[in-house]
């Protein structure tokens, strides 16, 4: 249940805020280890990007990974054009909460990446996770080639959760 006693559900394309042409700025380097958030990155590191809950703690657990160069948060989802903080709370924009990890494949399979993502969140609970109600707390996996949507998934599963 959301805070306003109905179960949150993914909003209809007429349903959904409009956003706007604008993207948000962001700082050129991150906070933490200093590394770039945007592309170009260099060269033969990859991305990966997932959703699982808040994104806020969920970047803290890709940017203590060995092997991470850089993580950034942003917003992924289907209707809204570059949604606010607000307006993806309001559960009109489509939008899950997501953490970029821009990781070195020498140092750092992707589906290693996939055990953090299984192991640091319950994807059974829906439209949440814990307390954190909204379509934003969805679980997702957005993939950038051929080879990570046909991961060794298998290895995930077997996970013990702590």
């Amino acid at each position: 249940m959301s805070m306003f006693g109905k179960k949150a559900r993914m909003p209809s394309r007429e349903e959904s805020l409009p956003g706007r042409a604008d993207k948000m700025a962001v700082p050129e380097r991150h906070c933490v280890n200093g590394s770039p958030l945007k592309a170009p990155f260099p060269a033969g590191l990859q991305l990966a990007q997932v959703g699982l809950g808040c994104f806020w703690g969920a970047e803290r657990k890709f940017w203590q990974t060995p092997g991470v160069y850089s993580t950034a948060v942003s917003y992924g989802g289907v209707h809204t054009s570059n949604p606010s903080y607000e307006e993806v709370c309001s559960g009109l924009t489509g939008h899950t909460e997501l953490v970029l990890a821009v990781f070195d494949p020498a140092r750092l399979r992707y589906d290693e990446l996939l055990k953090l993502f299984w192991a640091a969140h319950d994807p059974t609970q829906g439209m949440r996770q814990g307390n954190d109600t909204g379509t934003q707390y969805r679980s997702a996996i957005y993939t950038y080639s051929a080879a990570q949507r046909t991961p060794r998934c298998a290895v995930a599963m077997r996970i013990k959760r702590a």
